[in-house]
C-alpha cells in the first residue's frame, strides 16, 4: 500500500512542482514542435509544464487533464490561456488525433498502468505528432528524494518499501525507451535533464517534506511525530550544506519523446 496523496496544490508546489518549472523549461525547446499546434499535457497537475508549453511554444491550444481537483483549481487560477479538464491519463477526455503534441510531467510513475497510459498518449496524438514525457530520476539523480528516503530507512526500515526509487522502474532511461517502443512510436530518444535545486537553508529543504503532497511527504505524515524528528535529526546530519546555511543540491529527469507515425 502506498501514501502518495495529491490534492493541495500550494504544497505541491513548494515540494516538486518549483522544480519541475525548470525541467520544463528545457523540455518543451528539445520537442521541437513548431508554432500554432495543438498541445495536451496529460496528468497536469499545477500546471508546472503546461505553463511552459504557453510561454515557450506558441501553441494554437493547451488542454491540461488530471485526476485531482485540488490540483486542477490551482493550475485555473495559476495558468490562464490553457484549458483544465478532470480525467485520467488511461482515459483521455479527447477525441482520437486530437492534440499535435502530447505531453506529460512527472506523472507517468503514478499512474496505475504507464502501459495503458502511453497507448491513450498515441491514441490522442495526430499522425506526425510528438508524443513526450519526463520523470524524475527517482533511483540516482533526485538529490534531495535521495537524502530523504536514505536519512527514513535509518529511523524506520519499513518506509524503504515506499522509497520512489525502488518502487518505479520507468526512473531509468530504458524502461522509458521500451514502453515508448512498445506503444508503436519511431524516432524514440532518451536524454537527461539536471537542474539545480537550491534552499536558503536546512528548515527551507525540510519544510516542503510537511506539506504532506506526494510519496515522501505523504509516507512521512503517517508517522508519529517522534519518527517525524528523527528522520529530520538524521537527515540535517547528511544533507550538505553550505557556509552560508544553503543547501545545494541537483535533480536529474530523464526525458522520453518519440512521434506517431
Amino acid at each position: 500500500m502506498t501514501l502518495d496523496v495529491w490534492a493541495r496544490g500550494d504544497a505541491y508546489e513548494a515540494y516538486v512542482g518549483r522544480w519541475s518549472r525548470r525541467v520544463a523549461a528545457e523540455f518543451v525547446p528539445w520537442l521541437g514542435v513548431p508554432a500554432g499546434r495543438r498541445w495536451l499535457d496529460v496528468g497536469c497537475g499545477t500546471g508546472a509544464l503546461t505553463r511552459s508549453v504557453l510561454d515557450l511554444a506558441a501553441p494554437a491550444s493547451v488542454v491540461g487533464v488530471d485526476p485531482s481537483e485540488g490540483f486542477l483549481s490551482t493550475a485555473r487560477a495559476e495558468v490562464p490561456g490553457a484549458t483544465f479538464s478532470p480525467g485520467s491519463a488511461d482515459s483521455l477526455p479527447v477525441d482520437d488525433g486530437a492534440a499535435d503534441a502530447v505531453v506529460s510531467g512527472l506523472a507517468l510513475n503514478f499512474v496505475p498502468d504507464a502501459t495503458a497510459a502511453a497507448a491513450e498518449s498515441v491514441r490522442a496524438a495526430a499522425p506526425g505528432a510528438v508524443v513526450a514525457a519526463y520523470v524524475w530520476d527517482y533511483a540516482e539523480g533526485m538529490q534531495m528524494m535521495r537524502h530523504f528516503w536514505a536519512a527514513a530507512a535509518g529511523v524506520d526500515p519499513a518506509g524503504a518499501a515506499l522509497d520512489e526509487g525502488t518502487r518505479f522502474p520507468l526512473c531509468r532511461p530504458d524502461p522509458l525507451r521500451r514502453l515508448w517502443l512498445a506503444a508503436g512510436l519511431a524516432d524514440v530518444d532518451v536524454r537527461g535533464i539536471e537542474i539545480p535545486t537550491v534552499f536558503a537553508s536546512f528548515d527551507d529543504f525540510w519544510r516542503p517534506f510537511l506539506g504532506g503532497q506526494g510519496a515522501a511527504p505523504g509516507y512521512l505524515a503517517a508517522l508519529p511525530p517522534s519518527r517525524q524528528e528523527a528522520i529530520r535529526t538524521v537527515l540535517r546530519d547528511r544533507v550538505p550544506t553550505r557556509a552560508d546555511g544553503s543547501v545545494a543540491l541537483t535533480a536529474r529527469a530523464w526525458a522520453v519523446r518519440g512521434v506517431r507515425p
